[in-house]
């Protein structure tokens, strides 16, 4: 049965008319969800990853020198209890994930904060331990590393089984449910798992995306008791201001944690802070890219960055250059013309990883064949592309290596690290103006969020929603997240051809 519409919401919950804790008998609706089990095991994961943090210090300040030191056991142990004690007081072991971009900037804060107050108290140890100062900021280094990856092994490993997450009633059955529920179907990591679904928008029971309908609104409260439910999703966002109020203010008595979600769907929704004016509820959507000291800071990590890559990857780049030489004869290197930042034209290197006439091949290929065309109109690329060169340009495409050579534009400053990639105008022009206008907004990437999830598998609509969710929602995190998914991305790659 088809998800209901939510469309009917003068009564039920938001009525001041209609009681809030009776109901009607209600489907048999259960939940698995085990929220401190999920808890365990993320504290679990964290503290392994600490303790692995320590001794990694430990062997890679021995290959530097042989007294080197790290805090001892009972140091260490206070260590882990104050991290501990610092993660949980960011809100690290509230349950739901907090998403991986703002888990990272928690985890590096509260690890910078307890590394100084353990470097603080080493000066007043007498004797003071030789390099004990250095000890503890390779476990600070190591430790916001690993922690993060520890949770996710850990999120991989446990997110599909029916006791993770957190049971949560989701209000409201209409298409942003259906969208809602989908997401967290799809992204079990998140932590959140819809139970049921109330909205009186229904004659009859059914399920909306696989999640039952248990009945309308009025049933919240025994609903939520008596599955001791403290986790309300409100997804009906046609709802009138007052019946709006009104469902907040009756769900703040039944649910600890009660989450709105509103009509904006595409707006920015990291660095969103919710501000008091004059009474009024507001929120502030802070646009990371237009402050200039963020600008400074993006541009001095492009530059650190590249010139250190650009030196370990130059015994490579030299290997590769032969390789395609001695394949296909001619020149390894070759220049495109790309759309860069506000629209200017750049000139973007790359290996080449083609024949030499590529662009005859594919038009003879195009015109023979109407599915093929109909792969190159969906995402601009081929499976099986008889236009690359064999051996050499797969390893390269597959690999991302042929574009290493863009580490210059990025030290030029024509390109970033990360941000969306420079398509050539064929590409662009499948694009609406108005998403050509916000790409301009920021500096084409080496590497960025789409390359680091779908790559080529992502068609035309996806590659704009990444895209477009990464040049709203920048920051100097972000950046450090798909920089650190671009190693797996490259080592493992998935989706590239």
């Amino acid at each position: 049965m088809e998800c209901g519409k939510s469309g009917s919401m003068s009564t039920g919950i938001v009525s001041p008319n209609i009681d809030f804790g009776t109901a009607p008998n209600r489907q048999n609706v259960a939940s698995h969800a085990r929220p401190l089990a999920t808890v365990l095991v993320v504290a679990a994961a964290d503290m392994l990853a600490i303790f692995m943090a320590h001794a990694l210090a430990f062997w890679v300040g021995r290959l530097v020198r042989a007294d080197f030191t790290v805090p001892d056991v009972t140091a260490a142990c206070a260590t882990l209890g104050l991290l501990l004690l610092a993660y949980a007081a960011s809100g690290l072991y509230a349950g739901p994930s907090l998403g991986a971009v703002e888990e990272l900037r928690r985890i590096a804060l509260g690890t910078a904060l307890v590394s100084m107050l353990v470097t603080a108290s080493l000066l007043f140890r007498q004797p003071a331990s030789p390099n004990s100062s250095g000890g503890v900021l390779l476990c600070g280094v190591f430790t916001s590393v690993l922690v993060p990856v520890m949770r996710s092994l850990a999120r991989h490993a446990f997110a599909g089984r029916r006791w993770w997450g957190v049971p949560a009633i989701i209000l409201g059955a209409g298409e942003t449910a259906r969208m809602l529920i989908g997401c967290l179907q799809q992204h079990p990591q998140l932590g959140f798992t819809p139970v049921a679904c109330l909205d009186d928008g229904h004659e009859q029971l059914g399920d909306c995306a696989g999640v039952p309908v248990a009945g309308p609104l009025s049933m919240t409260r025994p609903l939520a008791t008596s599955l001791k439910i403290r986790h309300a999703l409100i997804a009906i966002p046609e709802l009138g201001r007052d019946d709006l109020v009104w469902m907040l203010d009756q769900c703040s008595s039944v649910f600890s944690h009660v989450i709105l979600i509103p009509n904006l769907f595409g707006a920015a929704s990291l660095w969103v802070s919710v501000r008091d004016i004059g009474g009024v509820l507001t929120l502030e959507l802070r646009q990371n890219l237009l402050i200039p000291l963020n600008r400074w800071i993006k541009r001095g990590l492009d530059i650190g960055t590249a010139v250190v890559v650009g030196v370990l990857a130059l015994p490579l780049l030299v290997v590769t250059s032969l390789w395609v030489k001695w394949v296909s004869g001619g020149s390894a290197l070759y220049w495109q013309e790309r759309e860069g930042e506000d629209g200017r034209s750049i000139l973007v290197p790359k290996l080449r990883t083609m024949y030499p006439d590529a662009e005859k091949v594919l038009t003879r290929v195009l015109s023979e064949s109407p599915e093929i065309r109909a792969e190159w109109i969906c995402r601009f690329k081929l499976k099986q592309d008889p236009r690359i060169l064999p051996g050499v340009g797969k390893f390269l495409r597959r690999t991302s290596f042929d574009e290493l050579p863009q580490l210059w534009s990025v030290l030029i400053g024509e390109m970033s690290l990360v941000g969306p990639r420079p398509f050539p105008p064929y590409h662009l022009n499948a694009f609406s103006p108005r998403f050509r206008a916000l790409r301009g907004r920021a500096k084409p990437g080496l590497t960025g969020l789409w390359q680091v999830s779908d790559r080529s598998d992502g068609d035309l609509h996806v590659q704009e929603t990444l895209d477009t969710y990464y040049i709203r929602n920048w920051s100097l995190w972000l950046d450090i997240y798909i920089l650190a998914r671009t190693v797996p991305a490259v080592l493992f790659p998935r989706g590239a051809y």
